[in-house]
Formats: structure tokens, C-alpha cells, sequence
């Protein structure tokens, strides 16, 4: 049977057949055009503003797949997602900046690759620490316990504390070739954009595979039923706290990545809002699917930039307009999510989902 196209009917022979990645030519041709616009023609072709947004994206992204495997693959609140982020920016900072590391390693340019290792593991630690009154809370309670983690971590210990090792004050200053892997400095915004691009894969190549593996499975049932799941013997605890790790990780990693694209560290980039900002990214993008982190991530970011972009004409006659665009930013994320749930509650991966099948099945798509 040829695997060109596949209209309808069961053609696979293997569970190998049934899970792989790209099953059909059509397929294949699709993620490698997929792959030459990532890697060929918006490097080259897209300005330093054009990347700039680029990166963004793909830093929200990082942050929504940690969110994502939360709320829509083990169906755990959390509403300080950030802090993970900011646990993940300052360990990495901080090896930089004050880890004696051999000679050797900085001039392989190794210590901040390593830095994001650590960073990733640290931020696992630390959520695993603020999602272990899930053994015990769900829903609401669970909600206010991640919260804590915000709070705590960012407006606490990262501010009254971390920022003040080195007598820097509140900012942690990046000099120029701080970031540095193998012979490459990361020192431009096209640099920025290949390292967000490989991180990005990785993590949604990990993430995509967790799903398909054990432990995703008992992730998905503890989602519909955790009582269900502990009966048909799922050790409902562990996996709670494993997916707490992992989505920690993740977010450690996206901290860790930010740092790249910053001249200089501070908690004001990891605020409260930023972790509802998430929790809406999946929610427009879709619950429960890890291309609506993807969707969701571009939509928000690009739709906040058109807003910027619009706004900024209208500042000479109206100045007062782009002192409060952060709250026009704020008020036009309420509006989106609330079009959506009404109008689109599935987000934008199901309407992807819809759209593939009508061509898939035409002229049968119905």
C-alpha cells in the first residue's frame, strides 16, 4: 500500500507504523518546507525586528509547553508558571557570573550550554517542591499553591535576596560575550533566533515523545479521572510530581534561554502577569495539545505586535496612548480569551485539526 496518501481506513501493520512521527510523503514534504522557512528563509529574509518577534514567540513557546503538560495533559492548575522561568534565568545568570569554572570549559564556550542543564534541573527541583500539595489539593486550593510559588520565589527570594549577590543592586548586567556556546558568541538577534530554534524542537520532540510513553499515558488518565487512575494501579503522587519536573524543566530552559536576548537580568522580567499570560497562550491555542501551545504563542504574540504597531502612529496626536499600551495589552488579552471560550473554546489547535481532516477526507469531509 502506498504511504503517498492515506484518505481513510486503517493501513498500519506495526505499532511503530501506528506512532511514526511523519507517516505519509505528503507528510514528509510538508515538515520539510516546514524546516527550510525555519532555517533558510526567515533568517535571511527577516530584519532584526522581524527575528526579534521571532524569539519572542519561540520564548513563549518554551514557557506554554511546561503549562501546557500541567493543566492540559495531567489537568494540574498552575498559576506561577514564571517563577520556574526565573528560577531557570537567575541559576544560569548566576553560574555565568560567578561559577568558578575550569579555564578549559570557558574557552569551549561550554559553561553556559552547561548552565542550562543545571538551570533545567534546578527549576525541576524547585516546582517539584511547590507541586507536592497536589498529593493532597486539587482545583482551586491547587491554584492558590502554585501562586504561592510566584510570590515566594520571584517577589521574595530573587528580589530581597539573589539580586543582591555580587552588590549589583536589582540587575544582573550581561557584559558582550557572556553567552557563549562552543565558538559561536550569541551576540546578535540571528544568533538568538538559530539557538531558540534548536531549543524549541528539542523540547517539543521531548515533550511529544513523554506523551507517547508510559508516563504520558498515566498522565492523560489521572487528567479525566485521577480516582480511575490510581484504581487501575497509576501511582498518582509520583506522576503529579513528575510532571511538575518536567514542566519545571522546561520552564528552567526557557529562563535560561531569555538570558540570551537580555543585556541585563532583573525580576521585573518575570512578573505575575506573565504566568496568567501563559495559562491564556493555552487556552487560545488550545487544551490539551501541544500544537496549540505553538498556535497559541504565535497568536499572541504577533496580534500584541499589529496592536503595538498601530498604537504608535496615533501616538503624537494621542500620546497618552502608548504611556498606557501595557494596559491596553492587558485589556486586549482579557477580550481574546473571552472570544475565544465563546466562540472557539477548543482554540485554535482543534480549528488546525478540523482543517486537516477536510482536506484529508474530501470530498467526504463531512
Amino acid at each position: 500500500m502506498s504511504t503517498t496518501w492515506l484518505p481513510c481506513g486503517v493501513y498500519h501493520e506495526t505499532y511503530a507504523q501506528d506512532h511514526a512521527w511523519w507517516q505519509t510523503k505528503f507528510i514528509r514534504g510538508k515538515m520539510v518546507l516546514l524546516a527550510v522557512i525555519l532555517f533558510f528563509v526567515i533568517p535571511f529574509f527577516a530584519d532584526s525586528y522581524g527575528l526579534s518577534v521571532c524569539n519572542q514567540i519561540g520564548y513563549t513557546i518554551l514557557g506554554a509547553l511546561g503549562v501546557q503538560l500541567l493543566i492540559g495533559f495531567c489537568g494540574q492548575v498552575t498559576l506561577g508558571h514564571a517563577a520556574f522561568l526565573a528560577v531557570g534565568a537567575y541559576t544560569s545568570t548566576l553560574l555565568i557570573l560567578e561559577f568558578p569554572w575550569p579555564a578549559w570549559m570557558m574557552q569551549w564556550g561550554l559553561a553556559y550550554p552547561a548552565s542550562i542543564v543545571i538551570a533545567a534541573f534546578v527549576a525541576g527541583i524547585w516546582s517539584v517542591l511547590f507541586g507536592l500539595p497536589s498529593a493532597r489539593v486539587k482545583g482551586f486550593y491547587l491554584i492558590l499553591t502554585t501562586m504561592a510559588a510566584q510570590f515566594i520565589t520571584v517577589d521574595f527570594i530573587i528580589t530581597q535576596y539573589i539580586s543582591q549577590i555580587g552588590g549589583r543592586g536589582q540587575a544582573f548586567s550581561l557584559p558582550p560575550g557572556t553567552i557563549k556556546v562552543g565558538p559561536w558568541v550569541i551576540d546578535s538577534d540571528l544568533k538568538v533566533y538559530f539557538m531558540m530554534l534548536v531549543l524549541v524542537i528539542a523540547c517539543v520532540v521531548a515533550v511529544v515523545n513523554l506523551l507517547r510513553s508510559r508516563a504520558g499515558r498515566a498522565w492523560v488518565a489521572i487528567r479525566d479521572n485521577d480516582i480511575s487512575a490510581e484504581v487501575m494501579g497509576i501511582n498518582v503522587i509520583k506522576y503529579k510530581l513528575l510532571a511538575f519536573f518536567v514542566a519545571g524543566a522546561i520552564g528552567g530552559i526557557a529562563g535560561a534561554f531569555w538570558i540570551s536576548n537580555l543585556a541585563a537580568i532583573s525580576p521585573e522580567h518575570f512578573p505575575w502577569f506573565w504566568s496568567l499570560w501563559l495559562v491564556g497562550v493555552i487556552l487560545i491555542g488550545g487544551v490539551g495539545s501541544v500544537h496549540g501551545a505553538i498556535f497559541g504563542s504565535i497568536f499572541m504574540v504577533v496580534i500584541m505586535e499589529a496592536l503595538q504597531l498601530a498604537v504608535m502612529p496615533l501616538a503624537d496626536t494621542f500620546p497618552k496612548l502608548l504611556m498606557d499600551f501595557l494596559f491596553i495589552k492587558e485589556a486586549a488579552f482579557g477580550l481574546a480569551i473571552c472570544i475565544f471560550m465563546i466562540f472557539e473554546p477548543n482554540g485554535l489547535a482543534y480549528r488546525w485539526w478540523q482543517s486537516k481532516n477536510y482536506f484529508n477526507l474530501w470530498p467526504f469531509s463531512y
